[in-house]
C-alpha cells in the first residue's frame, strides 16, 4: 500500500468509529442536545481532525498536512456561517427542538454525499482542463467582494427560496411535522412532512456555501486527500457546532467579513499562482496562506465579540 492509501485507510477507519461514538452513544432520539453534550461533541470532532492534521504531518510530511489544516480551517469557519442559515430554516418551519439532532445528522449526510460527488467532477474537470482554476479564482474574488459588501439585513427567507418552491411544485407537503415523520400517508396518499422538508433544505444549502468552499480550497490544496478529508471532517462536526454555538452566532457579526477577505485572498492567488511560484516557494505559500486564514478568522470574531453593531437582531434565544 502507498503512503497515501494508508492515510486514506485510518481516516476511514477513525471515521467510522467516531460516527458510531458519537450517534450510539452521545446521542437519543428525539432527546434535546444540551450545551455540555454539544460542547463534549465538538471536542471530539475537532480533536479527531486535529489529530489527523499530526498524523498526516507525519505519514505525509509538512507540506501537505499545513495545507490540510488551512482547508480545515477554512472550512470550519465557513461551518458558523452554515448556522445562522440553518437556524432560520429550523424556525420559519418551526422544528421541535428535540427533533434537531435527527433532522441535521440525516441532512448532514446527505451534504457529506452530495459534497463527495462535487468535490470529484470538480476534480476531475481541474485534472483535465487545468484553466478552470481561473475561473475558480473570479468566483473566489467575485464571492469575497459581495460578501464583504453584503447587507447582513438582506435575510434568507426559507419559504421564498428556489428549493422549497421547486418541492412545493412537485410534491405533495403538508404544514406540520407528522409525529417526528418524514414521509407519512392523509386520505391513501403519501405526502411529505415539514421535517422532510427541513432535511432536504439543510442539504441543499450545504451545497450552495459548498460552491464557494470547495473551490476555496482547492485554492489551498489540489491534493485530493486533502480535498476531501478538511470537507468531510469540518461537515460532520457542524451538527455539535449548530448546538454549541446557536445561541451566540448572530453575534459573530464581522465573521462575514473576515471569509470574505479569506476568499479575496485565495482568488488573487489562484489567478496570480503561475507568478507567485516564480518568487515563492511551495512551502512558504502553505505558510501565508494559514497565516492569512488564521488571523482573518479569529481576527473577525474576537472583533465581533467586542463590538457591536448598531440594529443588529437579538440572538435567537432572546427572541
Amino acid at each position: 500500500m502507498t503512503t497515501h492509501q494508508i492515510v486514506y485507510l485510518v481516516f476511514a477507519v477513525v471515521l467510522v468509529v467516531a460516527l458510531i461514538f458519537d450517534l450510539g452513544l452521545l446521542n437519543k432520539k428525539n432527546k434535546e442536545v444540551s450545551i455540555k453534550a454539544a460542547l463534549q461533541q465538538t471536542m471530539l470532532w475537532v480533536s479527531l481532525a486535529l489529530g489527523f492534521f499530526v498524523f498526516m504531518w507525519v505519514e505525509e510530511g509538512q507540506t501537505l498536512a499545513l495545507q490540510y489544516l488551512s482547508a480545515y480551517l477554512m472550512e470550519w469557519s465557513l461551518s458558523i456561517d452554515n448556522i445562522f442559515v440553518f437556524i432560520l430554516i429550523f424556525s420559519a418551519f418551526s422544528v421541535k427542538e428535540k427533533h434537531y439532532g435527527r433532522v441535521l445528522l440525516i441532512g448532514i449526510l446527505m451534504a457529506i454525499v452530495f459534497r463527495i460527488i462535487f468535490i470529484t467532477v470538480g476534480v476531475a474537470l481541474v485534472d483535465r482542463f487545468e484553466w478552470i482554476l481561473y475561473i475558480f479564482g473570479a468566483f473566489l474574488l467575485y464571492t469575497g467582494i459581495k460578501m464583504f459588501t453584503a447587507n447582513h439585513d438582506e435575510e434568507f427567507k426559507p419559504q421564498e427560496s428556489k428549493i422549497y418552491r421547486f418541492m412545493q411544485r412537485f410534491l405533495p407537503l403538508v404544514p406540520h411535522d407528522g409525529g417526528g415523520k418524514y414521509i407519512i400517508r392523509e386520505k391513501g396518499k403519501p405526502v411529505y412532512t415539514t421535517l422532510f422538508v427541513v432535511v432536504i433544505m439543510l442539504a441543499a444549502i450545504d451545497l450552495v456555501f459548498a460552491l464557494d468552499s470547495i473551490p476555496a480550497v482547492m485554492g489551498i490544496s489540489r491534493d485530493k486527500l486533502v480535498i476531501y478529508t478538511s470537507n468531510i471532517f469540518a461537515v460532520l462536526g457542524l451538527r455539535s457546532l449548530f448546538f454549541l454555538l446557536r445561541g451566540a452566532v448572530s453575534k459573530f457579526d464581522y465573521l462575514q467579513q473576515g471569509i470574505a477577505i479569506v476568499l479575496v485572498f485565495i482568488g488573487i492567488k489562484m489567478l496570480a499562482e503561475h507568478y507567485i511560484s516564480m518568487v515563492v516557494s511551495k512551502n512558504i505559500q502553505v505558510a501565508i496562506s494559514l497565516g492569512v486564514i488564521l488571523v482573518c478568522i479569529s481576527g473577525s470574531i474576537f472583533y465581533s465579540i467586542f463590538m457591536k453593531k448598531k440594529g443588529v437582531p437579538k440572538d435567537v434565544e432572546e427572541e
